[in-house]
């Protein structure tokens, strides 16, 4: 079995050297949260120009699904590096763009009958969806949720509500844009605590919100992720998508599925709507999609993405190798791995849920698939959020050589390649636990 192998003091003196550099010429807005650097990777496993070697379970924050450098994806990107870089995919046709669109309009969660439009990230596909409803709809207003991310652009960014410091000196931002509770009601803050919870917020937004502030008429879309990923690995009760899609279907509202971090594969579903039994009318995916590779899609049915020509475009979007290598994922996903997300998800949930018994400080453990969270409180009655408890956990399990990213206030989010073995799984929770009784101990 293989584990972690820390050799130096973190960061090593190669990294340290190559961090001082980043902070004189990089960006200081970017968020690291541990000193990392990688140098190459494999699988599960990276390694930093020390010689350290680390588990990790973000897999480049939910990016990187058949692993890092998976080897069919790695022969695709070659091969089409040799035949065509680049050709503008706006302006011309090539083969890999064509065949990715035919191929994810089949996928989609609905009868086929869809078509894709092609950017280079999450948030340009949220972008896309956004301009696209108002496009169809000639709506202004629109809804989306408290603890959403959907990206950092001015629209996207307009339409998160996670963290104030994303939008601090930014308003102001596009208006129209109200944000409601996501799956839960006013009693109950912590999500899923009282019966019926999935539906009190649906049943307020219409005899409430639409009654009073927000004629629903000139509502363009509801923007939503089937499970929150930034605000916490948030798993909504199964009837929440249901009644809020009958509720959007009522006023002729679009129902936007946001399944960046949610979809290809990594809830053990191609989509995570797909456990909703929900077809959304638009669905923005990125991430996981070309594993590694920047690529993003905006899917929709086919009469609904009917704006015209020029009325929005991308000069990489769908890049041909950024294509290749999703077609190659999306070969991986139908083969083996969306099975082996589930099987392992249910492995992981399982042995969490054992070690959840005896520490205190684990609250609740949710997720579907490989989309794992785990909350940490200082007291499991009050649910009180320990939110410095996890960023220390995050700390001491870096040093011990294993890769967790938080998310939402409180909670680790487990969400590795969707390759990973059994026994990467025990690796990753035998140091998980030795962390966090480290970081409660102090």
């Amino acid at each position: 079995m293989k584990f972690p192998d820390i050799k130096t003091s973190l960061p090593g003196p190669r990294a340290s050297a190559l961090i001082d550099t980043d902070n004189a010429h990089v960006s200081p807005s970017y968020t690291r949260g541990y000193p990392l650097v990688a140098e190459k990777a494999q699988g599960l496993w990276i390694h930093d120009p020390d010689g350290n070697t680390f588990l990790d379970f973000t897999s480049g924050i939910a990016v990187c699904a058949t692993g890092h450098c998976h080897p069919r994806v790695v022969s695709a990107i070659k091969k089409q590096a040799d035949n065509l870089l680049h050709m503008s995919g706006t302006d011309f046709y090539y083969t890999p763009q064509i065949a990715l669109a035919k191929k994810l309009a089949s996928l989609v969660p609905g009868d086929g009958n869809n078509k894709v439009y092609f950017g280079n990230s999450g948030a340009e596909a949220v972008e896309a969806a956004f301009k696209l409803a108002r496009w169809k709809t000639k709506r202004e207003l629109n809804i989306a949720f408290f603890g959403a991310f959907h990206g950092r652009t001015m629209g996207a960014l307009s339409l998160t509500a996670s963290k104030v410091i994303q939008k601090k000196h930014y308003n102001p931002l596009i208006p129209g844009i109200t944000h409601i509770p996501y799956a839960y009601c006013y009693r109950c803050p912590y999500n899923m605590s009282y019966p019926g919870c999935g539906t009190e917020c649906v049943r307020w937004v219409e005899e409430s919100l639409f009654r009073t502030t927000m004629p629903p008429e000139e509502v363009a879309a509801i923007f939503v992720e089937p499970i929150q990923g930034e605000g916490g690995y948030i798993v909504p009760p199964p009837e929440f998508h249901i009644e809020l899609h009958k509720l959007a279907k009522k006023y002729g509202i679009l129902y936007v599925a946001d399944e960046v971090q949610s979809g290809m594969g990594r809830t053990g579903k191609m989509f995570a709507m797909e456990h909703f039994r929900v077809s959304p009318d638009i669905m923005s995916l990125a991430k996981g999609i070309a594993s590694g590779m920047p690529l993003g899609a905006m899917v929709a049915r086919s009469d609904i993405m009917v704006w015209e020509a020029g009325s929005h475009a991308s000069t990489f979007g769908g890049n041909p190798v950024s294509c290749s290598a999703a077609l190659a994922t999306i070969e991986l996903l139908e083969a083996e791995l969306m099975e082996n997300a589930r099987k392992q998800g249910e492995y992981l949930m399982s042995k969490l849920r054992e070690m959840q018994k005896t520490a205190e400080s684990i609250g609740d453990v949710r997720g579907k698939g490989l989309m794992v969270g785990v909350e940490l409180v200082k007291d499991r009655e009050t649910k009180a959020q320990a939110t410095d408890l996890r960023n220390e956990l995050i700390q001491k399990a870096f040093k011990k050589g294993l890769l967790l990213l938080g998310c939402g206030q409180n909670t680790i989010r487990f969400c590795p390649a969707l390759t990973v073995t059994k026994e990467e799984i025990d690796v990753c929770l035998s140091v998980f636990e030795e962390s966090l009784k480290d970081a409660v101990s102090g």
